[in-house]
């Protein structure tokens, strides 16, 4: 083969949409991906030179630059250097794992729990432990990639059911059964794009009646719902009936790494089975070290009231936005029904490029949020994915809302005079 002959993978790379729409975008300028922070991740951030109040993090606590979480970081580093060197299985443990592992249990109520390197290889590691080759795993389509990974990552038969819809989770779990299947299924807490909630408490009724094993990941809902904070299973009441739990540190932990919560039997399967856990550096200690902070903070009353405030916010941006004419995506629906508020507040735009047109002018007017678009969300619902916290001050919130809606509305002009 000539040396200047690229392989079939190559082309096929060179030819993806979405290199060749990053690619586009940054030879304009406008690219929204891989933008440089020069400051601490805060509800307003130095970015290409100037500062820019931040909408796109998942910083929903404010904990990222909090000074109690900066010293835990800073004192695990100092007693236990930079790296781990090696995977937990042999030396890379320390203290600070075993000690934020019992954190975790006793915050879930639960009899063990075991930490990650990465959110991701939390939901890789804890599935790729429970289901085999024989099993289905029964995935909500919305599901956190991470989840829908860790399904094609094991020999199990992967299948999807629609999003939140129940019933077609219990026709999924009722086929399974026939043919004498264990099933597990894998939902999320909140909903990463849009915001909504899982009906936790309806979903693991039908795990009960079909025997299925559920497993629900609270990475976004970890800090922010339930009366001790640990996300959407505990506001439903359904702890009792889930007896495994994943999340992340990622987001209101404000630290990088994993965890899962659960029965010993179940977390010692994963400690002594996990591949992605395994076959991984342990995590670092100032990421240990500032979860570990992080954690505490959470549970203590300055904790109680950073999530009552993020969510106050949140009410707050989601309502100026509807008052003034802004598509937003359906709000959240809480255990009895009602409007639940999540930090999540979603923009819909509709068509891929206008969204990253839109994106480009409010980052132009110095407001910073997630894009989405198609693989993310459907096809025709990009979206402006704002992410409020219990940093932003609501005069900081009515500035954002109203150059969300100048920009849509200059949009909407020009698609009208074109």
């Amino acid at each position: 083969m000539p040396r200047n002959q690229k392989s079939q993978m190559v082309r096929r790379l060179q030819e993806n949409w979405s290199l060749k729409i990053l690619r586009a975008l940054e030879l304009e300028g406008t690219s929204p991906y891989f933008r440089a922070m020069q400051t601490a991740n805060s509800a307003r951030v130095g970015m290409d030179g100037r500062p820019r109040m931040m909408l796109g993090s998942n910083n929903y606590l404010g904990l990222a630059d909090h000074p109690l979480v900066i010293e835990g970081a800073r004192r695990a580093l100092e007693r236990f250097g930079a790296g781990s060197t090696g995977s937990r299985l042999l030396n890379g443990t320390i203290d600070l794992h075993l000690e934020l592992e019992a954190e975790l249990a006793d915050w879930y109520g639960t009899e063990a729990a075991i930490v990650f390197t990465t959110g991701h290889q939390a939901n890789l590691a804890t599935v790729g432990t429970l289901a085999g080759r024989g099993d289905v795993i029964v995935c909500d389509a919305d599901a956190h990639a991470s989840l829908h990974d860790a399904a094609r990552f094991t020999d199990a038969q992967a299948v999807r059911f629609r999003h939140n819809d129940v019933g077609h989770l219990a026709e999924k779990l009722a086929a399974a059964a026939k043919c004498g299947r264990p099933a597990l299924v894998t939902v999320d807490g909140v909903y990463s794009m849009e915001g909504d909630l899982a009906p936790i408490d309806q979903i693991a009724e039908a795990c009960l009646q079909h025997n299925a094993l559920l497993l629900v990941d609270e990475a976004h809902a970890a800090g922010v719902f339930g009366p001790n904070l640990t996300g959407v299973t505990e506001l439903h009441g359904t702890a009792g009936m889930t007896p495994l739990r994943t999340g992340t540190f990622s987001k209101s932990i404000a630290s990088t790494g994993g965890f899962a919560v659960g029965p010993q039997d179940l977390i010692d399967a994963i400690r002594t089975n996990g591949r992605a856990f395994l076959f991984t550096a342990a995590g670092v200690p100032a990421a240990i070290g500032g979860a570990l902070a992080a954690v505490r903070l959470i549970r203590s009353p300055e904790g109680q009231e950073r999530a009552e405030h993020c969510l106050k916010n949140a009410r707050f941006l989601r309502g100026l936005l509807a008052s003034l004419g802004v598509a937003l995506a359906d709000p959240a629906t809480g255990p009895d029904g009602a409007e639940v508020v999540t930090p999540i507040v979603p923009v819909i735009i509709g068509e891929s490029l206008r969204a990253f047109a839109t994106w480009h002018q409010l980052y132009e007017r110095g407001v910073f949020a997630a894009l989405a678009h198609y693989p993310a969300v459907p096809l025709d619902r990009a979206l402006l994915r704002l992410a409020v916290t219990a940093e932003h001050t609501f005069a900081d919130l009515e500035e954002a809302a109203m150059s969300i809606h100048t920009v849509l509305k200059l949009d909407a002009a020009r698609h009208i005079a074109a």
